[in-house]
């Protein structure tokens, strides 16, 4: 089993900023099996997407939409995965969700989410 719980969200202008956290915790076997993070987001009314990965490694992807935004990052030390939010338009709009996945080629996302974090740009 594992815990994921975002932190972070909040109302911000448009332009502005947000950094959104997630840390993650559970038995060390299941964590070992843990190779990506991924941060999802889901608009009103809309379906979730992917909005950026990385791995165990360090491998990053960004969805086409916040490349040149957003910035992943994570410290494997604490189990924390972050996302630096730059340039925030109202279409940013959506309640984020961190995931524990795995990446094999590309990223699947795994069982585990977040409670998810809500992220309001105002216009």
């Amino acid at each position: 089993q594992v815990q994921l719980v975002e932190s972070g969200g909040g109302l911000v202008q448009a332009g502005g900023s947000r950094r959104l956290s997630c840390v993650a915790s559970g038995s060390a076997i299941t964590m070992f099996t843990i190779n990506a993070m991924g941060w999802y987001r889901q608009p009103p009314g809309k379906q979730r997407e992917l909005v950026a990965y990385i791995t165990r490694v360090g491998r990053i992807n960004y969805a086409d939409s916040v490349k040149g935004r957003f910035t992943i990052s994570r410290d494997n030390a604490k189990n924390t995965v972050n996302l630096q939010m730059n340039s925030l338009k109202p279409e940013d709009t959506a309640v984020y969700y961190c995931n524990a996945g795995l990446y094999s080629e590309t990223y699947s996302p795994g069982k585990y989410w977040g409670q998810g974090t809500q992220v309001t740009v105002s216009s």
